[in-house]
């Protein structure tokens, strides 16, 4: 007896993965490679403090409001003219930023590429559950969540290379021939895939969904700067709540939803989604604050920081390309392998936390063992929240993903922040050594701030492990009421 070919999966499935993971990349690069060019940016575009959060926060602003929205058009219009739509508006997008001779041609350049990224991000997952098998899927979702922990580790690198031998602009211009060369293969490779049934679009939960997640996002950036009791804070996040509670009205009352809420019910699918937003709070958070520690309390350069982080995501490479991360998720369950992710996580930010004071040992120990980790974690996180949807709906479990992991990056750097501004006083350790009279003074602030920094990585260990914990017991009891009701039939 044969097996179908949707059983089997696509054929040429391995080398459109590598398509895939292409085009994914050129967007996980450009998350983290403006960081380093801020400071040529203020210099030649004399760029001031408001105009540097505006070229980061349009792309990641766009990017983040539209997710949902993107899967949902890739499930009715097809993946692959979304993937294709997704190239070209993000490789037209890093071709003006590249030339851009002002500010404000520069924001609105980065707000076209996140459009072209949050289509990027949605349509490449969805595209992998579509061409593998489900016996296949864990490794290629490994393989996928990998290349998003190369991007982690390779953007800062990138751009320090690119800005050591070109000008500022190399560093978009260098996304141009990857996504040409990804939109090439994409066109020849990647099959076409869609809902069948074409739902007919819903304009005004598109719009509520974009609106309110951007806001939200906005809310929690803004939050660290301008105070979260402020007017302009508090205003914006009321914004926020009331446009997603009228999208979660609309959606529970329209024939054809965007989102269908009948989602949370699923265990599952609950389990999976509270990890991503815990992970993600602790992980980015943690590492956001490790960046400030290698640079300012060990004295490394920004490149030289970049590579002491990069074994985080070596080891998170070695272990999904590999195959032994999905290999052992396959032996001991989800649930279990979720839950003991985490805990290899957490106990590399306890690590880190309280062993980095005395060198760049510490800190090693503690990336290997969050790498470790999150090749765990991540992966099946990832293919819970995508098996407990519908096929046909792939487009928007990628964008919940995505919309996700954003929302729980955003809140772990603006928690683990205001965590370490509670217990350092002097806003930034440059501004207190430069308050600082002696030396005796100077190293009170340093250890001053490292305090605060070993009290914000613990606060990011407890949320990661309390997130694998609860994901964990969601996934096993869910597993379990399946279980149970297969023997009842």
């Amino acid at each position: 007896m044969s097996t179908s070919p949707a059983l089997q999966g696509h054929p040429q499935r391995w080398i459109v993965l590598g398509v895939i993971c292409l085009a994914q990349l050129t967007v996980l690069l450009d998350n983290t490679v403006l960081n380093v060019a801020i400071p040529s940016l203020t210099r030649e575009l004399g760029a001031g403090t408001a105009d540097i959060q505006w070229m980061i926060n349009a792309y990641s602003l766009v990017q983040s409001g539209l997710l949902l929205t993107a899967g949902s058009a890739a499930d009715r219009y097809g993946r692959k003219k979304m993937l294709i739509t997704g190239l070209v508006l993000f490789g037209a997008g890093s071709l003006i930023a590249g030339l851009a001779d002002s500010t404000g041609q520069l924001i609105a350049a980065r707000a076209g590429m996140g459009v072209g990224g949050a289509l990027l991000i949605t349509t490449t997952l969805a595209v992998v559950m579509q061409i593998f098998s489900p016996e296949e899927q864990p490794r290629a979702i490994g393989i996928w969540a990998a290349v998003n922990a190369l991007g982690f580790a390779t953007g800062p690198l990138l751009g320090g290379f690119m800005l050591n031998h070109f000008w500022w602009g190399a560093i978009f211009l260098i996304n141009i021939p990857v996504a040409a060369l990804a939109l090439v293969a994409a066109v020849v490779l990647v099959p076409e895939s869609k809902n069948p049934r074409g739902d007919r679009p819903d304009l005004l939960g598109a719009l509520l969904s974009t609106v309110g997640m951007a806001s939200l996002v906005y809310a929690i950036i803004s939050g660290p700067a301008h105070g979260w009791t402020s007017g302009r804070v508090l205003s914006i996040a009321a914004v926020a709540v009331a446009v997603l509670a009228a999208f979660a009205y609309w959606e529970s009352r329209v024939p054809y939803p965007m989102l269908d809420l009948d989602f949370f019910r699923d265990r599952r699918f609950t389990g999976a989604v509270t990890g991503v937003v815990l992970i993600t709070f602790g992980m980015a958070g943690s590492l956001f604050l490790l960046t400030q520690h290698l640079q300012f309390v060990l004295g490394y350069g920004p490149l030289e920081a970049g590579v002491r982080t990069a074994p985080l995501a070596l080891v998170i490479v070695a272990l999904n390309f590999s195959g032994l991360a999905a290999r052992w998720t396959t032996r001991l369950g989800m649930p279990v392998s979720i839950g003991l992710g985490m805990v290899l996580m957490s106990a590399g930010l306890v690590s880190i936390a309280s062993l980095a004071s005395g060198g760049y040992a510490g800190t090693l120990v503690g990336l290997l063992l969050i790498g470790a980790g999150a090749a765990l974690a991540n992966p099946a996180m990832a293919h819970a929240i995508m098996s407990a949807i519908p096929p046909e709906k792939a487009g928007v479990g990628a964008g919940i993903n995505g919309t996700l992991g954003e929302f729980g990056n955003g809140l772990g750097v603006a928690v683990l922040g205001a965590v370490l501004s509670s217990r350092f006083a002097a806003g930034s350790l440059p501004e207190g050594l430069a308050g600082a009279s002696s030396a005796g003074e100077r190293r009170r602030v340093i250890d001053s701030f490292s305090a605060g920094l070993e009290s914000s990585q613990l606060v990011g260990a407890v949320a990661v492990l309390v997130g694998g914990l609860l994901a964990a017991a969601l996934l096993w009891r869910a597993e379990r009421a399946d279980s149970e009701m297969v023997v009842a039939q």
